[in-house]
């Protein structure tokens, strides 16, 4: 492999004047695990996203979703693995630069921005639909809003806000349990109906669902517990990356997987019919299974995890362009910015650069960006697939850091399924993603590669090396 990278510089080489540009480690392992777990958000990617899914593969949500996290354990070991032999706020990026070129950690970096611009003010405009019972706003207002509540709650310290983004996930997790408990107690359908892939027609008849529907829906199954790659953007802030980062990852996944999957078994089999089901209003299925005040309840729980998933998804994608920052994807002006710290830790200037563009985007439409989502999140898993593949030649082999078991099958059998379901995605998110792609490999050609002495040189503190 060309142009791969060399061992980096001290992260503080570099100096523009401002401070060594070093985040501080502050978490343990359970910090980590409910920043991480609050950025998969199950509450409201089931109330959220979930809902799609029973629009189009109805009963087979269920079967897809398990599915989809099979494929993510093996996608966990790959982060597990990377995230502790790479343990960079770089995430992916960092580590596929390392193994696998600085051009294909690039791709990777602009797949993430993809995900990280898309997600967090969709998921914010939910907002409205579930403090209703309470008030009627509109949709983009509440979206910016929480966009800049969870935009100045970034500010603070990465301590402080694990343990606000606990408090709400403890409320998440209990309003999915309400579900799950009031769903299996109005059973219209047997344990058998999570595995008849039916859904209702246009025309309230049946109409099967086919593996090929399956199989696209995948790419969404993988983004339903997407978040547990949270961990490896911690790693500088964790006490201990090389152990911690591992222990994150595997247990946010196990988690998140039971949190979310439970209840969609639930809902499936409360559906008084597939109609009912591929309708995907939650909010009237719990109400009608008990009362108007449970119903109240579950959706301010709602309400409050995306809150949740906005101040830990605003922390995640700062610490992403931060750490693009450090590492000079950008012209030194813009670098100089993006990675100051502020009073309490944080990188500010990158904090309010991801953030208040995402409330600005709750003012667009963005349902068709969905699949883009999807295919950037499938692409980007891929490739770290291939790092992962990659991770154990030369010095590498002996570098201190979680080992992966059935290695290299994982990584191996991991590539293909991805790369069958990333061609089987709609022509439109395809041509999308691409692209982006091809205007972030010009960025790349035109201004990166000539300065490769000087730009885009991955760093890695110095208290995580050898």
């Amino acid at each position: 492999m060309t142009d791969t990278l060399r061992p980096a510089e001290p992260a503080h080489a570099a100096e523009t004047g401002d401070g060594p540009r070093k985040l501080k480690r502050s978490i343990g392992v359970v910090g980590g695990t409910l920043l991480t777990l609050s950025c998969v958000t199950p509450a409201s990617t089931l109330f959220v996203v979930v809902p799609d899914l029973f629009g189009t593969l109805g009963t087979a949500t269920a079967l897809t979703i398990a599915i989809g996290s099979v494929l993510c354990i093996a996608v966990a070991f790959c982060y597990a693995e990377l995230g502790t032999l790479i343990p960079s706020a770089g995430g992916e990026y960092a580590m596929v630069s390392t193994l696998a070129g600085r051009l294909a950690g690039w791709l990777v970096f602009v797949l993430s921005l993809l995900v990280v611009v898309i997600v967090p003010p969709v998921i914010a405009m939910g907002t409205a639909d579930y403090i209703a019972p309470l008030v009627h706003l509109d949709p983009a207002l509440t979206g910016a809003g929480v966009m800049l509540l969870a935009t100045l709650a970034g500010l603070l310290d990465l301590r402080a806000n694990a343990w606000i983004t606990g408090v709400f996930l403890v409320l998440e997790v209990i309003a999915a349990a309400v579900v799950a408990v009031l769903g299996f107690s109005h059973a219209h359908r047997g344990a058998g109906s999570l595995v008849s892939m039916e859904v209702a027609g246009a025309h309230g008849g049946i109409d099967p669902v086919t593996a090929a529907l399956v199989v696209s829906g995948l790419a969404i199954a993988l983004f339903v517990t997407q978040g547990f790659s949270t961990a490896v953007y911690l790693s500088e802030e964790l006490e201990h990356p090389r152990r911690d980062v591992a222990r994150t990852v595997l247990a946010t996944l196990a988690i998140s997987t039971v949190i979310i999957l439970v209840p969609v078994a639930a809902i499936t089999m409360g559906a008084t019919d597939l109609k009912e089901l591929t309708g995907g209003d939650l909010s009237a299925m719990v109400t009608a299974w008990s009362s108007t005040a449970v119903g109240t309840f579950v959706s301010l729980c709602v309400a409050l995890a995306i809150v949740n998933a906005g101040i830990v998804m605003v922390i995640q994608n700062s610490r992403v362009l931060f750490a693009s920052a450090r590492d000079k994807a950008w012209p030194t002006p813009v670098n100089s910015l993006l990675s100051r710290l502020g009073r309490f830790g944080s990188p500010w200037v990158a904090t309010l650069t991801v953030g208040i563009p995402g409330a600005l985007l709750c003012f667009v439409d963005l349902d068709t960006l969905y699949g883009v989502t999807g295919v950037s999140v499938t692409a980007m898993y891929l490739l770290v697939a291939v790092a992962a593949l990659l991770g154990r030649r030369d010095s590498h082999r002996h570098t201190p850091a979680w080992r992966m078991p059935l290695w290299p099958a994982v990584p191996v059998l991991l590539i293909a399924v991805l790369g069958y379901v990333l061609v089987q995605q709609d022509l439109v998110y395809l041509l999308w993603t691409g692209g982006i792609t091809a205007v972030a490999t010009l960025y790349w050609a035109l201004y990166l590669r000539p300065r490769r002495d000087t730009h885009w040189l991955v760093s890695l503190p110095e208290d995580a090396r050898g």
